[in-house]
């Protein structure tokens, strides 16, 4: 029996998740799904150019697991580049990073997740007098693990 799959950490969702050949209709297209886990693999290998170890860590995985992530997730694109195939981004065991904020005045702490942008204020007293949690200082710069997460996500977004 199979081990089950280790959930894997991933910064967040894609703006589009979803990318078709034009001038095809959707309806005449074969569909490839690209999980979350595969798409943040391809994100921090292709696009952020990291090594392997280097990326495995920040989804904390394995090399050998991020170095099986990262083939099928080239081997899907290519499929869908070369073949005319439409992709979409969805799915996986994953867990969403999310950046937690501390507020000075009233000693509020809340969540957002990757990408959201900075909140304007402290949703509970409306101050402007927060700032990034301690346990998230450094994670952008240096990859610096977060403790604890909003848990694992099995399945469609």
């Amino acid at each position: 029996m199979p081990r089950p799959c280790a959930c894997r950490r991933v910064r967040g969702s894609p703006k589009s998740d979803y990318f078709k050949p034009i001038g095809v209709p959707l309806t005449s297209l074969e569909e490839i799904t690209l999980t979350l886990d595969e798409y943040e693999a391809v994100r921090l290998a292709d696009l952020e150019s990291l090594y392997h170890e280097e990326a495995a860590e920040k989804m904390r995985v394995s090399r050998q697991t991020f170095g099986n992530i990262i083939a099928a997730a080239r081997k899907k694109v290519a499929d869908s580049l070369i073949n005319g195939k439409a992709l979409k981004i969805e799915g996986g065991a994953v867990q969403m990073m999310e950046r937690r904020f501390l507020c000075s005045d009233c000693q509020h702490a809340w969540t957002l997740p990757h990408g959201s942008g900075r909140p304007a204020q402290c949703p509970q007293c409306q101050s402007l007098n927060f700032h990034r949690a301690p346990q998230d200082r450094g994670w952008a710069r240096t990859g610096a693990a977060l403790r604890g997460g909003s848990g694992c996500r099995r399945g469609s977004r």
